[in-house]
């Protein structure tokens, strides 16, 4: 397992109907907008005043509601979700929430009660944050290949993961600097938005414990991506990883899963690259660089690799590692340049490499953590290795 991945989730407080008027559920935190009140007659109604209040970063809302309260309780959280569906940055930022309501047959007032993981003022530096940052990453000759790869480098490049599994927003990560996945998945998010890219926050798991990252949609096309698992730990600064950069849902599902349902991930990005190449125009040359940068042209990305003569005489022909010698030599290179983390590609099977991973102990390598990817072109592994 790469790190331990923590994803806030949100709790319901209280969906109890009320005729005796039992209190609301104290917030642990302070409001951060006055009450506001409200008055609807369909579920539509509501959830577009929840949204509203949503935006607002209201504290507590009454609904004043008319109509039918025939299943008024399952409405309520209905309209509640169908709310925070319009804006998936505040679905996760929303720490908790309430429901308390008094009915009769035909209305019912509502007061609902929300407690935010990011306030206002908050949530307006990051989005100020983010306008600033794009202004100096993204550039008016860019197209949307370029800003995403843009964005991904900024977030591994200056997010690093929080191991006290404390922080969980955006603002954290731009503020602190640090996070866990469900801040670089909503940093990412609001980053790809004001860029004008389509994209939504993935909940699911990786490596046994609960995980958030991005699907984004370029050219109509869907892709996974995941800042967090491309960022080393422990940080290696500018270093950046592409193991987990624009996947199809079968190269996510060799560690992640999801039980949402979410838009199809079916076309590998390699492909896609390759397509552009072969169509030619203006943006050649870019998309050839992004295939050497992704080591999809069979070059590695790597930036510790080495051509020393010990690592080529004991690699395969098409430059791939191919034996324990070859293995050890890049990382004994890697470590002379002060880095801990390796991208190879690796001509064998997986039994095999585990056992050529194993043989790193002998150079005194004793605490590793590797992720594997299968060539879409090739049969050769490529291969993401950490250790401390």
């Amino acid at each position: 397992m790469k790190r331990s991945s923590h994803l806030w989730a949100k709790t319901l407080l209280a969906g109890t109907l009320l005729f005796a008027g039992l209190p609301l559920v104290a917030p642990h935190q302070a409001a951060y907008a006055a009450t506001t009140q409200i008055t609807a007659t369909s579920q539509s109604d509501v959830a577009d005043q929840l949204y509203q209040a949503l935006m607002n970063r209201d504290a507590q809302t009454t609904i004043s509601y008319k109509g039918t309260t025939t299943g008024l309780k399952a409405m309520l959280q209905d309209a509640f979700e169908q709310a925070l569906e319009k804006d998936p940055y505040t679905h996760y930022i929303l720490d908790s929430y309430g429901l308390n309501w008094r009915q009769s047959s035909s209305a019912a007032k509502v007061t609902v009660q929300m407690n935010y993981r990011e306030t206002a003022a908050q949530t307006a530096y990051v989005q100020s944050q983010v306008k600033q940052i794009l202004s100096t990453i993204i550039t008016s000759g860019m197209n949307d290949h370029e800003k995403v790869k843009a964005i991904h480098d900024w977030v591994v490049r200056n997010v690093k993961y929080d191991e006290t599994y404390t922080r969980y927003t955006a603002y954290e990560a731009l503020h602190d600097g640090t996070a866990v996945c469900q801040g670089y998945a909503l940093l990412t998010y609001e980053l790809l938005r004001q860029s004008g890219i389509q994209n939504l926050i993935v909940e699911g798991t990786a490596g046994g414990e609960l995980h958030a990252w991005n699907l984004v949609n370029l050219d109509g096309t869907w892709y996974h991506l995941d800042t967090t698992w491309d960022d080393p730990v422990p940080d290696q600064g500018n270093y950046v990883q592409t193991s987990y950069y624009l996947l199809t849902d079968s190269q996510m599902k060799q560690d992640h899963n999801w039980t949402k349902t979410y838009p199809a991930a079916s076309t590998t990005y390699q492909n896609t690259l390759s397509k552009l190449v072969a169509a030619g125009g203006d943006k050649t040359s870019v998309y050839q660089q992004l295939q050497r940068a992704l080591d999809y042209s069979g070059v590695s990305s790597n930036p510790t690799q080495s051509s020393n003569s010990t690592a080529s005489t004991t690699s395969a022909a098409n430059g791939a590692i191919s034996t324990p010698a070859a293995l050890q030599a890049q990382v004994q290179s890697a470590q002379t340049n002060g880095k801990h983390t390796l991208v190879f590609r690796y001509s064998g099977n997986l039994t095999s490499l585990k056992s050529d991973l194993r043989t790193l102990s002998s150079i005194g390598i004793r605490s590793i953590s590797y992720t594997v990817q299968s060539g879409s072109n090739t049969s050769d592994l490529k291969v993401t290795l950490n250790w401390q």
